[in-house]
């Protein structure tokens, strides 16, 4: 893994996820579904004071976002 990825909470995760058009849908245990509302895309982040980043790059498949454009949201 690239050290160019950083580890975030997953409160810092959401917050992006949620700029980017994610909304809440369900949670069971520690782990949320997001949804995009426009793309219908689904992804599950694990409610984690650190997500690591191979989870991180997971979350992003999931949600079918580059890694660059959220970096880029980070900012």
């Amino acid at each position: 893994m690239s050290s160019s990825i950083p580890i975030l909470s997953a409160k810092e995760i959401v917050r992006i996820l949620k700029k980017m058009g994610f909304v809440k849908v369900s949670q069971k245990g520690s782990h949320a579904k997001y949804k995009n509302m426009l793309t219908h895309r689904i992804c599950i982040v694990p409610m984690h004071v650190q997500v690591a980043r191979g989870t991180l790059i997971s979350i992003l498949q999931q949600a079918d976002i580059e890694l660059q454009d959220f970096l880029n949201q980070l900012q």
